[in-house]
């Protein structure tokens, strides 16, 4: 079960990182480099560093994050139960919380209540608003589960093959390649699917990641690398079906959603098969499994309690650093720089401004990402464009907090199918843009890498 915080005002600064304290906002000259989220940041290193809300927020929103949170962690059942109805016909899993695991990551498996990995699909080609095209009696994921008398779309099964890296000073490495066997599909599969496995992310910090000026995200991009680096970067620009707009992709793991709103309705109406106000239809429209929905009310989910859930994700704040003064993490951030990884990986956003939330405004976070599409290589390739990201090009993911996963969440993992066990595993994974950065990480002394490795687990 997970917790349930009462948000008060904290006015005593407590040094100790089992406690949740304000961040107090400092001048440049004497800026605390542990402030990850700004304002928006917390003290905890517990197992519920993931899962503090921003502090300072007033009565009414401090209630309204309590609110989401219980929604969050709300396991939704079949109809006709008259509280939290509408699960399915089909769906990948009950809740948010059993993919979001404490507010993070999820395990890579499928079928099971603990699981967080789901498969994406597509045919060649693109939409009318040039996104992918959805497969006849399919849609755009699969769904290996179902309620009584529906049938799941599919089962999963996922198998890994190992490899070996060498470094130059004769150090072994050995990574696991996963491959997915898509079995017993309810009817035939066209031949030309593409396929796409997504692990569930950490979620702290994405109310800043949602107010980064556009004009800043854009300002990331060199197009035809004008420095040399290896690095360009792109936007990706989405249909947002709520808002009928095409609006700048920052969620998702191909950068494939522009809200936060969009982003917690489609989980919901994917993931679990409950509609809302914002995705009003089945996930199973007009496949056989519908004929179990017998005059469902719609939309499922109560439009407040969609409302809680985006409002509680935006205020989750953002753990603060650790250990910033040892001297091996001083320099593995130095060396961090100087292969570039911070060339994707930015370590310093200014934020700007939302009416509804003072604590995100105009803060300088280090969430480590620039919100930007990058060809990862043929490596961690999926094959599967998603509007302009093309079948070898990933967002860059944010590492504020990726410290604390073991904490959190047990056995982390990280890239986007949870396929590397380690930090080094995941480097050593990274091709493409990233391929010059992570030669010349190989290149480094045991010494070097290991300070590199101790650094990240810093943030």
């Amino acid at each position: 079960m997970k917790k349930f915080y009462t948000i008060i005002s904290l006015t005593i600064f407590v040094a100790a990182f089992s406690m949740c304290n304000k961040a107090e906002v400092f001048s440049d000259s004497g800026y605390d480099e542990r402030l990850s989220g700004g304002a928006a940041t917390v003290f905890n290193a517990t197992s519920h560093a993931l899962s503090n809300a921003i502090d300072g927020l007033n009565d009414r929103d401090a209630r309204v994050h309590e609110l989401g949170d219980q929604t969050f962690s709300q396991t939704f059942v079949a109809p006709p139960s008259p509280i939290f109805t509408g699960l399915g016909p089909i769906f990948n899993n009950v809740s948010c919380v059993n993919c979001h695991r404490n507010d993070g990551e999820g395990i890579p498996t499928t079928g099971f209540s603990n699981s967080g990995l789901l498969v994406r699909l597509s045919l060649p080609g693109t939409d009318a608003n040039g996104g992918p095209v959805a497969v006849p009696g399919f849609g755009l994921q699969l769904q290996d589960q179902a309620v009584a008398g529906a049938q799941p779309e599919v089962n999963i099964s996922i198998t890994y093959i190992d490899s070996s890296v060498t470094y130059p000073d004769g150090t072994i490495v050995t990574l696991i390649k996963p491959t997915y066997n898509i079995q017993n599909p309810y009817t035939a599969l066209p031949s030309n699917c593409m396929f796409s496995p997504r692990l569930a992310p950490p979620l702290v910090g994405m109310g800043l990641l949602e107010i980064i000026p556009e004009s800043t995200i854009l300002s990331f991009v060199d197009a035809g690398d004008k420095n040399g680096d290896g690095i360009t970067g792109k936007a990706n620009y989405v249909y947002d079906e709520y808002t009928q707009k095409t609006e700048l992709g920052r969620f998702g793991l191909k950068a494939n959603t522009s809200t936060l709103l969009l982003q917690v309705a489609t989980a919901y109406q994917q993931d679990m098969g409950v509609t809302s106000y914002v995705q009003k239809s089945e996930s199973a429209e007009g496949q056989s499994q519908m004929s179990v929905v017998h005059g469902d009310v719609q939309p499922e989910l109560v439009d407040s309690l969609l409302n809680y859930v985006t409002f509680y994700v935006k205020t989750l704040a953002v753990p603060a650093r650790r250990n910033v003064t040892d001297a091996d993490v001083k320099q593995g951030a130095t060396l961090f720089n100087q292969v570039n990884c911070s060339g994707c990986h930015r370590p310093t956003i200014q934020t700007g401004f939302d009416q509804t939330l003072a604590q995100i405004n105009n803060q300088r976070i280090h969430p480590y990402t620039d919100l930007l599409l990058h060809d990862m290589g043929p490596g961690l390739a999926d094959n599967r464009p998603d509007f302009l990201a093309t079948g070898s090009e990933w967002r860059t993911k944010a590492l504020w907090g990726i410290g604390l996963l073991d904490v959190a969440n047990g056995t982390p993992y990280f890239l986007h199918d949870g396929r590397a066990r380690t930090f080094e595993e995941a480097i050593l994974w990274h091709g493409g843009e990233a391929q010059k950065s992570k030669t010349q990480f190989m290149q480094l002394s045991s010494t070097q890498r290991n300070q590199i490795l101790k650094f990240l687990q810093s943030l």
